[in-house]
């Protein structure tokens, strides 16, 4: 699991049955500031992600990949390998907000 920020989104109008209805989204991974450790910073990477509970552009999220994006009770038929299972609301990392969604 790992978080992301929700950059933008697809849409598919031709895709196999059973993905019709589920929002995609393009989702980019954060990681901690190697150097001062007090802030979110991009690893450059993009990839799609199944939306499974409302996120929108600009969020931060939480990241399920692999086999284990097919474990919840809305993805166990879908040929997807990420999915967007949490909205982070705040990161903490040695007693410092390193990231707050109300700021």
């Amino acid at each position: 699991m790992f978080i992301a920020r929700v950059t933008g989104s697809v849409v598919s109008t031709q895709k196999v049955q059973t993905m019709t209805g589920h929002k995609l989204l393009v989702v980019e991974p954060y990681r901690l500031d190697n150097v001062q450790r007090q802030s979110l910073e991009s690893t450059g990477r993009t990839f799609v992600a199944v939306d499974t509970i409302g996120a929108g552009e600009g969020e931060y999220v939480l990241i399920t990949q692999g086999s284990s994006a097919r474990l919840t009770p809305e993805t166990k038929s879908l040929p997807i390998d990420a999915v967007i299972i949490g909205i982070v609301d705040t990161v903490h990392i040695d007693k410092t907000s390193v990231y707050n969604r109300n700021n």
